[in-house]
């Protein structure tokens, strides 16, 4: 089988600053970021000739900091390719479509990137600040919101109840998701949250929606990150060498909608982890870290389960403790702080930090043993991607 993947090499990372209402647009913050990857790649903006982002454009507050259009006008890009969509696999989607225009000739370097200005948008009044606008945004969210549940956390937590309902899951599961996110964002510098929390201090938060509480939830940040797609036989001209490409999942076998999805367990994740696995000889046992989407503890746990770390309704058992996700465990889980203690920046958050420890550049988050196979996933509910790179 002839495979896009092999043709492609990830050459440069970049992120601006990360934080609660930086008070900066979303366009300075996507040039900081795409400035610092074309530099880490080694080039200048006039190799840039694709572009890539998730979503575009969206009328969510905040949620689009940035798109195609006023970062080519920024930068007076000369562009061959690009993209940006909203309907995708789980945000990962646009960087598939990089990775493909490159394999087929299309473009050379590709530029993608994600920004956020969540927190500037929500403001003082925080999350109420926005829900209004979203309540009517789309169609499907008007049929949620009379029955009260007009946030993610209501529709997730469903699903986290169900799990512990069928499977005998405890918060203490989650809390082990969240305490090792914060001890991991204790060496990252542009983590939000890198104060000690305990799994005492976790079960003692108040609940938002039953059975998740504060600290199940993601943080809203301003922040944008940028990765640059090249062809693989670019990549040894890079300064840092080349990420490769091993395999995609961007499987869709549900219902695209959060309340019919069949069994409410795995969701999304389990179409787009199984094609991921179809597409390479590897296999789970062959991860070394894996960075999987935590927009709520919850979904972390379903992507681990999905990917195969552990079968349907053991992801609980798996977690519970927190020995094996440790950065010393048998699957260093969100080195970097995920985006419950690190800053809710995605998937590209999640793709960027896969990046850095294959490159053996954590510091104090390093995962010991130069890793060699990272697992990076994004998305939850009706929306996922997976991907699988090599050092």
């Amino acid at each position: 089988m002839r495979r896009f993947e092999d043709a492609v090499a990830v050459t440069g990372i970049g992120q601006s600053a990360v934080g609660r209402r930086l008070g900066r647009s979303g366009v300075a913050l996507t040039v900081d970021a795409a400035l610092a990857a074309v530099d880490d790649a080694g080039l200048c903006v006039a190799d840039i000739d694709g572009v890539a982002t998730f979503p575009g454009e969206s009328t969510d507050p905040g949620f689009a900091g940035c798109g195609v259009w006023e970062l080519r006008d920024a930068l007076d890009l000369q562009l061959t390719w690009f993209v940006g969509a909203p309907q995708t696999s789980g945000q990962l989607g646009t960087f598939i479509d990089a990775c493909m225009a490159v394999a087929c000739g299309l473009a050379t370097h590709v530029l993608c990137f994600r920004t956020v200005c969540e927190s500037s948008a929500q403001r003082a009044g925080g999350r109420a600040e926005v829900m209004a606008s979203q309540l009517v945004a789309t169609e499907w969210r008007r049929w949620l919101s009379p029955f009260g549940a007009p946030s993610a956390a209501n529709w997730i937590a469903l699903y986290a109840q169900r799990h512990f309902d069928r499977f005998g899951t405890r918060r203490e599961a989650l809390g082990a998701i969240a305490c090792n996110a914060r001890a991991n964002a204790a060496g990252n510098p542009s983590a939000v949250f890198r104060d000690p929390m305990t799994l005492d201090d976790y079960l003692a938060a108040r609940m938002i929606s039953t059975p998740l509480c504060l600290y199940d939830c993601d943080i809203p940040v301003d922040g944008s990150t940028a990765v640059i797609v090249s062809a693989r036989q670019r990549a040894a001209d890079a300064p840092h060498g080349g990420v490769n490409l091993e395999a995609v999942g961007c499987g869709l076998r549900t219902p695209f909608a959060w309340d019919q999805i069949d069994g409410l367990d795995g969701m999304a994740a389990s179409g787009a982890a199984d094609m991921l696995w179809r597409r390479t000889d590897l296999c789970p046992a062959d991860v070394d870290v894996a960075e999987l989407y935590d927009g709520f503890s919850i979904l972390a746990l379903a992507w681990i389960e999905a990917l195969g770390f552990c079968a349907l309704g053991e992801g609980g058992p798996f977690v519970e403790g927190g020995d094996r996700i440790a950065l010393d465990g048998a699957l260093p889980l969100n080195t970097q702080g995920g985006q419950l203690s690190g800053g809710r920046l995605h998937g590209y958050g999640m793709l960027h930090e896969a990046v850095v420890q294959l490159r053996g550049a954590g510091g104090d988050r390093q995962v010991p043993g130069e890793p060699e196979v990272a697992v990076v996933s994004a998305g939850g509910g009706p929306l996922a991607g997976c991907l699988l790179l090599t050092r």
